[in-house]
């Protein structure tokens, strides 16, 4: 799961406490333990394995969570006996791409990733941090949905099960990969510590597939175009990481597809009307979610030679487009209204931010937020009222390719 949702958690059962961060070691590494409610970044690392200085970040609704389900309802979906939908042979196949396993050996590290670790510094190098923390939580967050999926259905559905496992272990892969990229920064995620202590966001069965589908395609299309963009631009190549996501965004569109297949055993899920309200609802939380996160970390973009809101623009409209083979209505993503509106909310998040950084007490914080949260809520309605595109369907889902390229 590569990108992170956040906008559409209608439940949030987060806890009060405060960022903590670890004082155990691994070796000369800090390892650095995030609270249910705080993420915790460096402010700047320290070169040579000294400890890193550090600072909270409060956890806000672009912060990526963790995601539970009606497991029992799953169960159901997934029953060949109830659902005649199922298409056995389709998931088969799947499973048999699964189970090749492309990048098996391809995330192996070499001593490039602690020498261009050591050459970034300044705010660069917090930005780079911040990077590998949110990806790794993001990730691992996958990790986990699936792992517990692939257990609950193994009786109900081997085959789904089964890809649900080997998804897990992609997931995984990648966030034990990104957690290694923190290590050339002398830092690591207790990821055990996250499982225990984090909280978790609930989501109906239907809302997951809108959601993780949307999740991983935009996981591929931020991964291919930087990958693309790098190979053509070398001299922005400051760390290795990004060599590795050609491969990697692979397995990204591999589970978009996978989710693609399970959308298409639920038709009730894409054939009627609510379908396609929800469809655009999602479009438009992952989309923002995404403009607005990275729209706070020019930095991190301009640092690889990349304008932020071009990019993701370009992402959000490829994006769009893949999904509009399976999804029943998307939003009109290419009209310049979209953009306007996305860039008055970028405005709004700014001034929300900066209110959030003022020495005013709580109450006149709270005060001083009520418009700028109405003004924020009124763009949001307003883009997704804009006249939708009508789009996919089950029978031209059918032709989606395995690989876009």
């Amino acid at each position: 799961m590569a990108t992170e949702m956040a906008l559409v958690k209608p439940i949030s059962k987060f806890s009060t406490s405060s960022p903590i961060f670890s004082n155990s070691r691994y070796g000369k590494f800090t390892t650095v333990r995030m609270s249910s409610t705080s993420q915790s970044t460096t402010k700047a690392a320290v070169k040579g394995g000294k400890k890193a200085a550090k600072t909270a970040i409060k956890e806000t609704l672009l912060t990526p969570r963790f995601y539970t389900t009606d497991f029992d309802e799953m169960e159901a979906l997934f029953n060949t006996e109830i659902n005649k939908n199922l298409n056995q042979s389709e998931f088969e196949a799947l499973l048999q791409e699964f189970k090749t396993d492309y990048n098996q050996t391809h995330f192996v590290r070499n001593k490039e990733f602690k020498e261009a670790a050591d050459k970034i510094d300044g705010p660069l190098r917090q930005i780079f941090v911040e990077f590998l923390e949110r990806s790794c939580t993001a990730e691992f967050s996958g990790f986990l949905l699936y792992k517990e999926l692939g257990r609950r259905l193994k009786k109900t559905n081997p085959v789904v099960a089964e890809i649900f496992s080997l998804m897990s272990r992609d997931e995984a892969r990648h966030a034990g990969f990104l957690n290694k990229g923190l290590s050339d920064f002398n830092l690591a995620l207790d990821l055990g510590f996250l499982t225990k202590a984090r909280k978790y966001t609930f989501f109906k069965p239907k809302f997951i597939f809108y959601a993780t589908y949307l999740s991983e395609k935009i996981g591929y299309w931020r991964y291919i175009t930087i990958y693309r963009h790098l190979k053509e631009n070398p001299e922005y190549q400051c760390y290795p990481i990004f060599k590795y996501f050609e491969n990697w965004c692979q397995d990204e569109n591999r589970h978009g597809d996978f989710f693609s297949a399970l959308l298409k055993a639920q038709p009730q899920f894409l054939n009627d009307w609510k379908a396609k309200l929800w469809s655009r609802f999602f479009c438009l939380s992952v989309y923002v979610t995404m403009y607005l996160n990275d729209c706070q970390r020019t930095a991190f973009y301009e640092g690889i030679g990349l304008d932020t809101k071009e990019f993701d623009m370009h992402v959000i409209i490829e994006t769009n487009r893949t999904t509009a083979r399976i999804f029943p209505a998307v939003l009109d993503v290419e009209n310049p209204e979209f953009k306007r509106r996305l860039d008055k909310m970028v405005e709004i998040n700014e001034q929300l931010l900066a209110v959030g950084e003022t020495s005013d007490i709580p109450l006149v914080k709270n005060l001083k937020r009520i418009p700028l949260i109405a003004a924020l809520a009124s763009e949001l309605l307003a883009t997704y009222l804009m006249p939708p595109i009508e789009s996919g369907s089950v029978d031209f889902a059918e032709f989606e390719p395995q690989l876009v390229y």
